[in-house]
């Protein structure tokens, strides 16, 4: 099952919980998160650290949220006016969430699929400038995720990928273009961005 967290915000286990826009057009609403089993919390701090790394991108840009889950980063960035927010959830009841919320926020800019995300990456991709990827902990997804946003034109020429990880994991080979931007640990989290660099012909 994907998911994507939610936030520190979130209540006791078995209820309800809800993330939380830290800014742009929505700053400061709450949207209420389907409770699937194994959702995680994300704390503001690692988002607002995030969005602070991509703060310059995100207007105008096109972004990829795989694994959706709570759609935290999703609405995140399409609240702070990204040109396009393609969220991806294979759970149903997380999909209708996302939906739910999305038209609750009359949101224009985002556009939700009820699809496994490695069955939505085996297509012919549409570039994106920035894509979003924090599989199911300890389920070996990302290895074939990274590869397939390789192999099928997911990524512009200059892309951007966040990748989120229990901390323990080691990382696949990544291609050589791939240049490590940003990196930071929380609790038992890591969390990186890279850059897509030119080819050295």
């Amino acid at each position: 099952m994907q998911r994507r967290k939610a936030s520190s915000s979130s209540s006791a286990k078995g209820s309800t919980g809800f993330i939380r826009i830290i800014s742009g057009l929505w700053r400061g609403r709450k949207l209420p998160v389907h409770d699937a089993q194994g959702l995680r919390p994300t704390t503001d701090r690692v988002k607002e650290t995030l969005f602070n790394w991509l703060a310059p991108e995100i207007p105008h840009a096109k972004c990829l949220d795989l694994f959706a889950g709570s759609g935290g980063l999703g609405f995140e960035a399409a609240s702070r006016q990204a040109e396009l927010v393609t969220m991806v959830e294979l759970n149903k009841q997380a999909y209708q969430q996302l939906t739910q919320n999305a038209q609750q926020l009359k949101a224009t800019n985002i556009e939700i699929h009820h699809q496994d995300a490695l069955t939505f990456l085996q297509q012919t991709g549409q570039a994106y400038d920035i894509v979003f990827i924090d599989p199911p902990f300890r389920q070996g997804l990302l290895e074939q995720t990274l590869n397939l946003l390789q192999q099928n034109g997911w990524l512009t020429d200059h892309g951007l990928v966040y990748i989120e990880t229990e901390k323990e994991l080691q990382l696949p080979p990544l291609p050589p273009q791939w240049q490590l931007h940003r990196e930071k640990t929380a609790g038992q989290v890591c969390y990186r961005l890279y850059q897509l660099m030119e080819d050295e012909e």
